[in-house]
């Protein structure tokens, strides 16, 4: 048994106009019923609401404040989760409806609360339909497109395979659109090979995302050891041929899982809300020891946090500002205003000032390198 995770853009769900492409999500559900007859699992996430929104109340454009964006997802969510509700439906599938947001995925509980949800789900062969609760969501704290919630909904429920379907082939040398002598690239087993390439934040007059926000979700899936595939979700044979294997768009190779869930929780999901600077000596105690960041190598503390929040740890190999670059993200056992006390002190001097602070400012088992 496989769990797949497909992921389709607003310009697959819907034409320049907002009008649902009926045929392309009719296919799309036959290709996951059939699925789900040979045992397999499939979770669907989607976007659209805001397009189905803008089609109901007759909107000429996109809109760009974040009040009238909420107000076209909430006319337009329903009317698209039973568009897949009736396909599913007719193809003996039961559908669950399942809206989430960043805040979900970034608070530890609510993230586990989810995977269990989506567990039950999986378990009772219910297939979850997935969008994000747009609604409620700010424009801080919108996905993209859906592109990076898919990453994290793979992730979350431990996926084999990521499917995010677009309205082109895949990833490109360069934009098609403007030059005529842009390869596809078919392969990507490197991530650091694709500085190289000019990717994209163009996006359609109906979504949010782009190909820039596809390769970084594909970056967070393969990192957790999940292939990701870029197709084109307009070409009939698209879904199919990605999910026998076949040579299709853009396929980003699985890489060995190097995180626990926990920590690949804490690199993708938990938002870092400051930076500490840290010395050359805990740079080497941190990078090349594995160790726990104590408050005696803290430089300097950016940002207003409190304990419990994750912050970025950024130093270089000199300690000069010039070097500096971010090492690694953890979960802070002090707040912001105590760290600024305490820095630079050794544990001894830390507990006369704090006596019930830990010595860790950040502790090895709350770390993760960048």
């Amino acid at each position: 048994m496989r769990r797949v995770v497909v992921k389709l853009g607003s310009s697959v769900v819907a034409d320049g106009e907002g009008t649902p492409r009926l045929d392309v999500l009719a296919r799309v559900c036959d290709v996951l019923a059939a699925m789900r007859e040979q045992g397999d699992e499939a979770i669907i996430v989607t976007s659209g609401a805001i397009a189905r929104g803008m089609r109901v109340m007759n909107l000429p454009q996109r809109p760009s404040s974040i009040g009238e964006l909420q107000a076209a997802s909430a006319v337009g969510q329903g009317k698209l989760y039973r568009i897949y509700d009736e396909l599913l439906r007719e193809r003996q599938v039961t559908s669950a409806q399942v809206l989430l947001t960043f805040f979900d995925m970034s608070a530890r509980t609510h993230y586990l609360n989810a995977r269990q949800t989506l567990t039950m789900l999986l378990q009772w062969r219910v297939l979850p339909v997935i969008n994000e609760n747009d609604t409620t969501a700010t424009d801080e704290i919108s996905f993209g497109d859906n592109d990076f919630l898919a990453a994290q909904v793979a992730i979350l429920v431990a996926a084999d395979e990521l499917i995010l379907m677009t309205d082109t082939d895949g990833l490109y040398t360069a934009d098609p659109r403007l030059h005529a002598d842009a390869r596809i690239v078919s392969e990507v087993s490197d991530f650091a090979a694709l500085e190289e390439i000019e990717i994209g934040h163009t996006t359609s007059p109906l979504g949010s995302g782009g190909m820039r926000s596809k390769v970084v979700a594909a970056e967070m899936a393969t990192a957790a050891g999940i292939q990701t595939v870029i197709c084109n979700g307009l070409r009939a044979d698209a879904l199919p041929a990605v999910l026998a294997g076949e040579p299709q768009g853009t396929r980003f190779a699985a890489r060995e899982a190097r995180y626990s869930s926990f920590k690949l929780w804490l690199k993708y999901a938990k938002p870092s809300r400051g930076r500490l600077l840290i010395d050359a000596g805990a740079v080497r105690a941190v990078r090349d020891g594995s160790a726990s960041l104590l408050p005696v190598g803290v430089v300097d503390v950016i940002g207003e946090f409190d304990a419990g929040d994750a912050v970025d740890i950024a130093g270089g190999a000199d300690g000069e500002a010039v070097t500096v670059r971010t090492l690694a993200k953890g979960i802070c056992n002090y707040s912001a205003a105590e760290l600024r006390r305490v820095k630079g002190l050794k544990s001894a001097a830390v507990r006369e000032i704090l006596p019930r602070a830990t010595d860790e400012a950040v502790h090895r088992d709350y770390l993760v390198m960048d």
